[in-house]
Parts: C-alpha cells; sequence; structure tokens
C-alpha cells in the first residue's frame, strides 16, 4: 500500500509536464484530463494501512490532488489467513472512504457484466468530478495466499464452499450458452484458439529480449552514476545571486508584510547580500532555488510549515497581514524565468508525503524535489518510504532518483524525540563499502553540512549533474542562525563546488599532535572549546560527506599532519548512533590509521532531556577529544 501515495506524485508530476490543473497556462486544463491514478487495494491491507488513510487525506489538498482517484477493491475476504471479521472494525472494507465523502460501488465479482458496468460507471463519476471513488469487487481467493500455501489449515469452512463452486469462467460460459449468445461449439473453438495463442507465447518467451526502458523519454539525458569520484563546478555568477537574492525579498508595493518579516528577514538580507558576506542558511537556500528557477528548472519543496520553515527562518511563502493572500517572491525574480518554486505545504504526514514526493522525483529528473522533516526524528513514520523506494528503488528496478530529504538534527537540549535525524539508520542502509574506495556510485548521498555555501552547492549538484541519487542531508537547527555559521558570496561564484571534507586553518600543520575529525554541527563547539583554551597542536577536519566515503579528500587533509599521532572521531551523538560505527572501520581499512572514538556512551534514547544532564554531556562531549584522550 505504500505505493499508492508513490504512483499519486508519479501521476502528478505527469498531469504538470501535461501542464493540467494548476500547471495549465492559462486554466482550461483540468487535474486528470489526460493522466489518471488507479489504485488497487486488498481488502485486509486497505483496513490495516495506515498510510491508506494518509493519502486518502491528499486527495483533495492543494498541491497534492491529481484530480481524483481510481481505487479497485480486491475484496477476497481474507487476510492471508486472517478472516474479513477479525481484520476490521468497519462493516465494510471501504468504510475509510466515507472519510473523503466520496463514493463506493459494491459489485459482485462473480458476475463480469455487473463487475463491467460498476467500473464504467466509477471512471464516468471521476471524469466528471474529479474526485476519488471506490468499487468494492467482492469476491475470493480460489487457492491460497500463493503456491506453497494451504488455505484449509485456517480457513477450513470457507475454503469447503469454495472448492464445491464452480469458476468464474465456467459459470459465465453456461450463462452465455444458456442465453443463446453463444455455443458449446463456439466456446470449444474459443479455447483451442487462446489456448494455442498461449503456447505460442510460452515457446516464444525463451528467446524474448526485454525492452530497454530505464533511461528512456523525460529520463533521456541522464546516465548511471559514473564508477569514480567527480567534482561538479555549481558556482553561479554574483549578479545574477545578487538579482535573485534582492528578489527573494521582494514583495508588489500593496502588500501588507508582517513588521517583524519587514525588519529581521527582508532588511538583514537585502545589507547580506549588498555587503556579500555573511550569507546564512536561508539565504543560501534562496539563492540555489532562485538560480535553478533562472536556469529553468523548477523546484517543489514539501514538507509540514515548509514555506515558512519550522524554525520560521525560511519565509519563501509570505502572508499578506490584512488580506491573507500569498505571494512567493521566487516567483517573480524576472519577467522572463522559466522555472518556478512550489511551495507545498502539506499534510500532518509523514510515510504518504514522502512517498508521493518520491513518485514526482522517480517521474522527472529535472526538477529539483524536495521534502523536509519537521524535525529529522519524525522521518521514522515514513520507514517504508525509505527502506523500499529511497534506498533501494534503484538497485531493484534501474530506476533513478533525485529526491531531497532535508532532517534537521542536533542535540541542543531538546528531548529525545527532537534531537536525532538516525542518521545512523541511513548510514547502514547505505551501500558504501568499508574495504574499497567508494565510488558516485553508492545508493544514498548521504551529508551533514556546515556551512551554508555547502548547502547551497549541494541542492544545485542535485540537478546540474547528469545522473541522480537520493540525497539525505543532515540539516541544521541552532546552525541556521549562528553568527559562525555564515558564508561570503564568494564561495558562490563560478569555480566553486560543494567539499566532501573541509580542512582546518591552523597556522601550522607541522605542530599537530593529533587531528579530530567531526561531522556537522558539532565542530563549531568543539573549535570554540579549542580556541578559548588556546590549543595550537589539534587539528579538526570537517566530514561534510559521509557516503560516498570521501577516502581521497581525507588522503590530502591527512598528509599535511605527518607528526600527528592520536586520530579521533569526536561526534554529539552516542556511541551506538550517529556516524561512529560507519566511520571506524573506512577510516582504519582504507587509510590505515587507528582511529579513536570521543563522545557520548550508548544509549537507549537520543537524548536525556533535561537540561542539568545535557550540560553536563556536552562538556564531556568537548574536554574528552581536546584533554582527555594521552
Amino acid at each position: 500500500q505504500a505505493a499508492n501515495p508513490v504512483s499519486m506524485g508519479k501521476t502528478r508530476s505527469k498531469q504538470f509536464m501535461l501542464r493540467e490543473g494548476d500547471y495549465s497556462p492559462d486554466g482550461s486544463s483540468k487535474f486528470g484530463d489526460k493522466a489518471l491514478n488507479v489504485q488497487i487495494h486488498g481488502d485486509a491491507a486497505f483496513t490495516g494501512q495506515g498510510v491508506n488513510q494518509e493519502t486518502l487525506m491528499l486527495s483533495q489538498v492543494p498541491h497534492f490532488d491529481v484530480g481524483g482517484s481510481l481505487h479497485v477493491v480486491v475484496n477476497n475476504q481474507v487476510g492471508f489467513t486472517l478472516p474479513a471479521n477479525r481484520g476490521r472494525s468497519s462493516r465494510y472494507v471501504t468504510d475509510l472512504a466515507k472519510s473523503i465523502a466520496v463514493p463506493v460501488i459494491h459489485v459482485n465479482g462473480d458476475h463480469p457484466e455487473l463487475v463491467a458496468k460498476a467500473t464504467n460507471i466509477a471512471f464516468e463519476y471521476q471524469r466528471r468530478f474529479r474526485k476519488d471513488v471506490f468499487i468494492d469487487y467482492n469476491c475470493y481467493r480460489r487457492w491460497g495466499h500463493n503456491e506453497l500455501d494451504e488455505p484449509t489449515f485456517t480457513n477450513p469452512l470457507l475454503y469447503k464452499l469454495i472448492h464445491n463452486r464452480k469458476s468464474i469462467p465456467d459459470t459465465y460460459t453456461e450463462k452465455l450458452i444458456s442465453n443463446a449468445v453463444l455455443t458449446e461449439s463456439d466456446v470449444n473453438n474459443i479455447n483451442i484458439e487462446y489456448t494455442q495463442y498461449l503456447q505460442e507465447q510460452y515457446e516464444a518467451a525463451s528467446s524474448y529480449t526485454p525492452e530497454v526502458s530505464y533511461f528512456q523519454d523525460q529520463w533521456s539525458n541522464m546516465s548511471p552514476a559514473p564508477k569514480a569520484v567527480e567534482v561538479w563546478d555549481t558556482g553561479v555568477n554574483k549578479d545574477l545571486l545578487k538579482l535573485v537574492g534582492r528578489a527573494s525579498v521582494s514583495t508588489p508595493a500593496d502588500f501588507n508584510i508582517h513588521a517583524h518579516l519587514a525588519k529581521m528577514h527582508v532588511k538583514n538580507r537585502l545589507k547580506k547580500i549588498e555587503d556579500e558576506n555573511e550569507l546564512d542558511w536561508a539565504t543560501a537556500e534562496a539563492l540555489a532555488f532562485g538560480s535553478l528557477l533562472m536556469e529553468g528548472r523548477h523546484v517543489r519543496i514539501s514538507g509540514e510549515d515548509v514555506g515558512r520553515g519550522t524554525f520560521s527562518h525560511r519565509h519563501v511563502m509570505l502572508i499578506d497581514q490584512e488580506k491573507e493572500t500569498i505571494h512567493i517572491p521566487l516567483n517573480h525574480i524576472h519577467e522572463d524565468q522559466k522555472g518556478f518554486l512550489e511551495v507545498a505545504n502539506s499534510i500532518l504526514s509523514e510515510e504518504a508525503v514522502l512517498g508521493f514526493e518520491y513518485g514526482m522525483a522517480f517521474d522527472n529528473p529535472e526538477n529539483l524535489y524536495i521534502w523536509e522533516a519537521q524535525f529529522g526524528d519524525f522521518y521514522n513514520g515514513a520507514q517504508i518510504i525509505v527502506d523500499t523506494f529511497i534506498a533501494s528503488g534503484e538497485t531493484k528496478w534501474i530506476r533513478s532518483n533525485g529526491l531531497v530529504m532535508l532532517l534537521p538534527h542536533g542535540y541542543d537540549g531538546a528531548a529525545s524525540e527532537h534531537s536525532s535525524c538516525r542518521l545512523e539508520r541511513f548510514l547502514q542502509l547505505s551501500d558504501s563499502s568499508e574495504s574499497t574506495p567508494d565510488s558516485e556510485d553508492v545508493c544514498l548521498n548521504i551529508v551533514n553540512p556546515t556551512t551554508p555555501s555547502q548547502y547551497f552547492h549541494l541542492l544545485r549538484r542535485q540537478v546540474v549533474r547528469n545522473y541522480r541519487k537520493p540525497l539525505v542531508v543532515v540539516a541544521p537547527k541552532i546552525l541556521l542562525r549562528l553568527t559562525d555559521a555564515v558564508s561570503p558570496l564568494s564561495e558562490f561564484a563560478p569555480g566553486t563546488h560543494f567539499k566532501p571534507v573541509i580542512g582546518d586553518s591552523i597556522a601550522n600543520p607541522l605542530n599537530v599532535k593529533r587531528v579530530i575529525l567531526v561531522s556537522g554541527k558539532h565542530y563549531y563547539e568543539l573549535n570554540k572549546e579549542r580556541v578559548k583554551a588556546k590549543i595550537d597542536d589539534v587539528a579538526i577536519i570537517r566530514v561534510e560527506s559521509l557516503s560516498p566515503f570521501p577516502l581521497q579528500a581525507l588522503q590530502t587533509e591527512l598528509a599535511k599532519y605527518s607528526n600527528a599521532r592520536k586520530f579521533i572521531w569526536s561526534q554529539e551523538e552516542h556511541r551506538n548512533m550517529g556516524a561512529w560505527t560507519f566511520i571506524k572501520p573506512r577510516f582504519e581499512n582504507l587509510l590505515g590509521k587507528k582511529l579513536i572514538y570521543a563522545g557520548r556512551s550508548e544509549a537507549a534514547t537520543p537524548a536525556v532531556g533535561t537540561s542539568k544532564l545535557h550540560r553536563a554531556e556536552v562538556e564531556h562531549v568537548l574536554r574528552e577529544p581536546l584533554y582527555n584522550i594521552k
């Protein structure tokens, strides 16, 4: 059932390319005119899987509407071995459809003509009203769940009835003969003709060569990821960046912007753009979006509260304080712009919404699709989408996908459900090698960027490259407003790119006795402690890319510290979390150096949730790598 929101996303992408509904330039086309979403459900799965309710709640919401889906419920009155009366609490399997006030047509599956009639009625309803409609096919499973299953073990009475019942082809044939529609001779001829056809196809199967269906049509400009490490120039001309930066906070003359935003968001950004310095995270994101829009790429960002941003930092969607009208400044950069930003504030759902966005990115590689979790921890409600589609889809189906996941993460004293995006789980899903150098061809790109310019280059690289990989971004919370976590405009210029590793600017590398490797915001806290203590024999290297493992970049940086004797991995996450168990074997196997752990001890929960214990842990994770490891 997790495939259903994916199919809706793919349908919406088709409708985007066909310029249907909201994408129609003149409003003459409706969603569903040329692309129809059809979903198939089993009875037990439809009532038992929560993703179905999430998906139905998307069906009439702006930015997720596909003009109504046609739902086919194959109601076999059993779920594997579970009988229907124990598989749900509702009377009908389709009672969930009542939640969105759409019709359900119940039909006896033993009657082919009635099934056809019910299907026609459902289709005509969807065509006229562009809303979901359900067909409940009341039928039964003649054999077991699969070839090896014996259904009489658990459902003996039901299967006694089924085995004594003629098949649908037999009963329908008898009806046609008794009504003089066909003769027995006609039936025999049909059976002989079709059996012959099946035999011919069976014999031809041994020499059949399937058509190549991947990297075709809208994917024809794409290729598989290379078996090498590549660097892509993702910098942008300064004049264009400044144009985008100014436009990103511009509003019509009669627009009533919130007074706080006028001062803190608009005025501050304009100053940073003109000064060409201290660009923050939200500004870098706006520059990435806007530059892609000006290049003709479309950008869609989806998730809970993404227009404003969970942490009130983004504000790509402004609300008139008197009329409550919406203004998206990046859609008004220049009269010649070809690309547009779609801001899809979603329902409070993770699985269906993430599946929907995967479906959109699955279909179209030319645009940038982003899903942001409200907090990184909350993605776990969509674990099925991550495991079944995002991490493994390319391996299973040879279907690339460029979806970006933004997962706010960081230990700042919050509780255990608002601190960790479970980085370790994504790293476990990666097919990065522990013993041989990685290429770009890993199933997941997993990054933990520490500067706004790094984030800018990651977003642009996602569509500039001629191949697609899912991008998991360990996104910031505190860094959004940290005065040290800023970038000059020069770091966005032509010739610049994402750096998988950021080295230390320590004055004399030959004085370094120990090298600390970190990833993410922990760098800033550790560096602040180092500066405070005036330590000059410790280098701190930032590992920005985790998967693929940045072997070459690390080799280059470590070569500067020929007198270093200790190599330490420092993290704010607990030892059984974060990147430690991923980094250690790769560092030791590929670089030939022993790596020492410094950080929190093992725990069952990501964060302690009390300020006193949190402060004690912070002191420990900062002191241990700088002072305590001898």
